[in-house]
C-alpha cells in the first residue's frame, strides 16, 4: 500500500520552524512529504521529515536534479518553471500552506481545482473558499489534511 503523500508549499524565511514541524508531525503520521524542492519552507518541511524518518519528494522547476535541497530523497526535474507548481499540488493526496507568496496562491488554486484538501496555516496567505480549511497550529494542520482525506 502506498504511503499518504501531503504536498507542504509556501515560502518565507519566518515560517520555516512551523514548516520544519509539520514536516515532522507528517513524518510520525507515516506520511511521505512533498515539497517544490527549494528553501526556506520547502527545505524546513523537507529536514522536519527526513530528521524524523520519512521520505521526501522535490518537484523542481529547472532541469537539473542537483538543485534540490539536501532533504530531498526524490528529484523530479521538470523544466517547466512555475508550471511545476500544478505537479507539486497534484502530487500530494492533500496540501498544506505554511506562509506563502503568488507561486503559493497558484498551488492553492490547483489543488483546489483538484479537488485536494487543502489546509492553510495561520500566517498563509489569505484565502477563504470552498475547501479551504485554516489552522492554527502545525499540529491541527497535519490532523486536518489527514481527517479530510478518511472522510
Amino acid at each position: 500500500m502506498r504511503a499518504i503523500q501531503i504536498s507542504v508549499v509556501g515560502s518565507g524565511s519566518e515560517w520555516e520552524a512551523q514548516a520544519e514541524q509539520v514536516g515532522r508531525l507528517l513524518a510520525e503520521r507515516g506520511c511521505t512529504v512533498v515539497t517544490g524542492g527549494g528553501a526556506e519552507v520547502m527545505a524546513a518541511a523537507a529536514r522536519g521529515a527526513k530528521q524524523a524518518g520519512a521520505r521526501t519528494i522535490g518537484i523542481l522547476p529547472g532541469e537539473s536534479p542537483g538543485d534540490a535541497n539536501e532533504w530531498i530523497d526524490f528529484a523530479v526535474a521538470t523544466g517547466t518553471g512555475h508550471a511545476r507548481n500544478l505537479a507539486v499540488a497534484a502530487s500530494g493526496d492533500a496540501v498544506i500552506v505554511v506562509g506563502g507568496s503568488w507561486g503559493t496562491l497558484s498551488e492553492i488554486a490547483f489543488a483546489r481545482r483538484l479537488g485536494r484538501p487543502t489546509v492553510l496555516l495561520e500566517g498563509a496567505v489569505a484565502l477563504e473558499g470552498e475547501g479551504i480549511l485554516r489552522a492554527t497550529s502545525p499540529e491541527e494542520a497535519v490532523e486536518l489534511a489527514l481527517s479530510a482525506l478518511e472522510g
